[in-house]
């Protein structure tokens, strides 16, 4: 039986009077975005036509999911929120914690050691509050939202930008930051701008070489890292109902890297198909009298572009295999250019490390094609020549591709098999290499590729690609072989090429599993206390930040002035810091120490203006903190892309950094300074930007008249004695406003 089956029964009763009331109301036929958001109104919400990409609107979200790394934090602030149990089917999953060195067993001993105090944490809290907690080794938790809890026409929120996984089963589930997940938990109403909708049109079918995870790294290329923002992208056409779940999930689940709010996919058989062969054929009972509501309306895919604010088509016929990177998810390559890329660029040619796994390519489909090319290789001869590493999504994917001898085949190869967690995709691999700093080339089947991010090394050029090419290209180690035209060299010395993969969506003997590795919480965790030992040094109680003051912020230092991609990895790391994910003080140790300082060209390296001396940029901030002095951070372009992490809105309020001025932001790190009550605001005249000097005193001028939709106005001070002025605009609307003035939107719900 389905979880939340009462829960999931409930939605779909009330599907067709919601849907057909909204219809009533906007006179027009729906696209199936807007049937779900449109049936997840809040229950004060006005029923109206709103805007797209313009006005906010309030939701009731169906359910809370959130991983261990960001569930510290969520958790910490609900435990401020004066709420007893959660409000909404809720989980928690320990994925991120876990670092790839050995192998799955000695790593996850490893991690249970040395996270213990962190993983109790969860469990007590997860239990006191009524959340469903799946352990370490459990798997990753949005193929385990996949194959749990995932059901067409719900809405889910989750403290992880790969939430949109879900859309692979017709669920509109957007990443978010921990103080949006606390709303919902609490019962509040939840917080959207209504997205603009991006129709992607998919005609004909995949073959050969081609996989679903072409179809999102080919349009990464077409819409960039930003073109996707406050938009949901809703998939239609035939080529929609040849994909299988999984590989929907997988390119919903790359969806954050246009930036988009969401993708989502339309129910069909492929649907109903995952749902039974993952025991809830309860949901797809309760579906049959509402399925038609789970698409577009026939209007909608009659005339696309009557309905959606931009269309794009993907011929899957003609789609070839794509290769993107290195540093930048949206640097699509088809696979028969890609070796021209490789050599004119000057890329390092011989390919050292693949990696298939995590949250976007881990499925049981994935694993049984990468190992269909391997077993064919290995049956020719050809040995492996790269380092093989392999992340299964689930332990009940794990258990059923062992079962299967999927795993075995890899194994063979000399791949080793790591725990079900992310791993080497969030920088939690412990790389044994003989240079750490040395250029090399690694491909994966992840999700993102920034500087940095899979093994702390500057110099590693990651590329991403889908999990057969990444076997290939493992099996060959080198960059530029192509497997659909190019031939490798035998132990017999024959030229061989490797045949096409071939793999099952759904297992032929069913899913197995001994241990689902999830914990249900007690009835009544009312008495448990949580207690935090104030030495600790993962796990810190949170203080709330103090209300704003009143008055105009003036004459603060820049903190540093950011050049080019500044992601939410630049502003607040991952890897080695992801232990103090539950220790404010700590974490803010590692504030915007990747970004790239526009004076000199230097990480980590910012002038303070009174000494002379360069110094650590917490460092400086801290410094700043200690004298009752605040600071200024200025950025460029989708300032926070990225992981939804909330500790880089966290740390700069920590480290009282009063604003963010940007070219633009990423929606979902605008949206965690708002909560937590810092100003984001943008440059009006993106020139403006290059008026900021190093040793600038700024002042934002207006805010006792701050008001949704008027400028503010910042003056700098320049250190030759003249002054220049210019204004910034801001998103705020007036709740927004009333989160800036009470110092958060956390203090602003205990004082409602």
């Amino acid at each position: 039986m389905a979880f939340d089956i009462k829960m999931i029964k409930s939605v779909y009763e009330s599907l067709p009077q919601r849907i057909k009331t909204a219809k009533d109301v906007l006179n027009r036929p729906l696209t199936l975005t807007e049937k779900i958001l449109y049936a997840h109104l809040s229950k004060d919400e006005a029923l109206k036509d709103y805007k797209r990409g313009e006005d906010y609107v309030n939701f009731s979200p169906d359910r809370v999911a959130m991983q261990d790394a960001t569930a510290q934090m969520a958790l910490l602030q609900l435990m401020n929120s004066g709420r007893q149990r959660v409000a909404v089917p809720t989980t928690v999953h320990c994925d991120h914690l876990i670092q790839a060195y050995k192998s799955a067993k000695p790593d996850l001993e490893t991690a249970e050691i040395t996270n213990k105090e962190v993983f109790d944490f969860l469990s007590n809290v997860s239990n006191k509050f009524g959340i469903g907690f799946w352990k370490p080794g459990a798997g990753i938790i949005h193929q385990v939202i996949l194959e749990n809890y995932a059901f067409p026409g719900g809405m889910m929120i989750g403290t992880d930008s790969h939430t949109p996984n879900a859309g692979g089963l017709g669920m509109i589930a957007i990443g978010v930051g921990g103080a949006d997940a606390v709303d919902v938990m609490a019962g509040m109403p939840w917080e959207l701008k209504m997205p603009k909708i991006i129709g992607v049109k998919l005609t004909g079918k995949l073959s050969g070489w081609a996989s679903a995870k072409d179809v999102i790294l080919k349009l990464a290329g077409i819409l960039t890292v930003k073109g996707g923002t406050n938009a949901i992208i809703e998939y239609f056409g035939e080529g929609t109902r040849s994909l299988s779940a999984t590989g929907k999930g997988t390119i919903c689940n790359m969806g954050a890297e246009v930036g988009a709010t969401t993708s989502i996919f339309p129910y069909d058989e492929k649907s109903e198909e995952y749902l039974i062969a993952t025991g809830r054929k309860d949901i797809v009972d309760v579906i049959s009298p509402v399925k038609d509501y789970l698409k577009a309306d026939a209007e909608i895919e009659a005339n696309p572009e009557k309905y959606y604010d931009r269309i794009i088509e993907i011929n899957l016929n003609e789609l070839e295999p794509q290769v993107n990177g290195p540093f930048t998810p949206d640097a699509a390559h088809s696979l028969s250019e890609f070796a021209k890329v490789v050599k004119e660029k000057g890329y390092p040619q011989a390919m050292e490390v693949g990696l298939i796994g995590s949250c976007t390519n881990s499925s049981y489909e994935d694993m049984s094609r990468a190992a269909s090319i391997v077993k064919d290789a290995k049956e020719k001869g050809v040995s492996v020549k790269a380092q093989f590493i392999i992340n299964p999504g689930s332990e009940q994917v794990r258990y059923t591709a062992e079962r299967d001898g999927i795993l075995k085949e890899f194994e063979n190869a000399g791949a080793t098999i790591m725990a079900n967690a992310c791993g080497p995709c969030i920088g939690q691999w412990k790389r044994e290499t003989d240079n750490p700093d040395r250029p090399n080339s690694i491909v994966t089947s992840f999700n993102r590729n920034f500087a940095k991010r899979n093994d702390g090394n500057p110099n590693t050029h990651a590329f991403v690609s889908s999990p057969e090419i990444v076997a290939a290209l493992t099996i060959a180690g080198d960059l530029c072989f192509n497997p659909m035209k190019d031939t490798l060299i035998n132990d017999k010395g024959e030229k061989v090429m490797l045949k096409e993969p071939v793999g099952d969506e759904l297992p032929k003997k069913g899913f197995g599993v001994e241990d689902l590795g999830y914990a249900e919480p007690i009835a009544d965790g009312s008495n448990i206390e949580i207690t935090i030992d104030p030495q600790s040094q993962r796990l810190q109680v949170l203080q709330p930040f103090k209300a704003w003051d009143g008055k105009d912020i003036t004459d603060q230092p820049l903190l540093i002035k950011a050049k080019g991609k500044c992601t939410t990895d630049h502003i607040s790391m991952a890897g080695p810091w992801l232990r103090f994910r539950g220790h404010l003080d700590n974490i803010s140790d590692n504030m915007l120490i990747g970004a790239v300082n526009a004076f000199n060209d230097k990480t980590n390296s910012v002038l303070n203006s009174e000494t002379g001396e360069y110094e650590a940029v917490p460092q400086l901030a801290r410094e700043f903190k200690a004298k009752g002095i605040g600071s200024i951070v200025v950025a460029e372009e989708n300032y926070g892309e990225g992981s939804s992490r909330e500790h880089a809105a966290m740390e700069p309020r920590f480290l009282n950094v009063k604003a963010i001025i940007v070219k633009s932001f990423a929606r979902i790190h605008e949206t965690n300074l708002k909560k937590q009550g810092m100003l984001a605001l943008t440059f009006v005249n993106k020139d403006d930007y290059d008026k900021i000097r190093e040793d600038d005193k700024i002042s934002i001028i207006g805010l006792a008249d701050f008001q949704p939709k008027k400028n503010l106005q910042v003056e700098l001070k320049h250190s030759d004695g003249t002054t220049e002025t210019f204004d910034v605009a801001h998103t705020y609307n007036q709740l927004q406003i009333e989160w800036f003035k009470a110092g958060s939107a956390l203090n602003y719900m205990k004082k409602k």
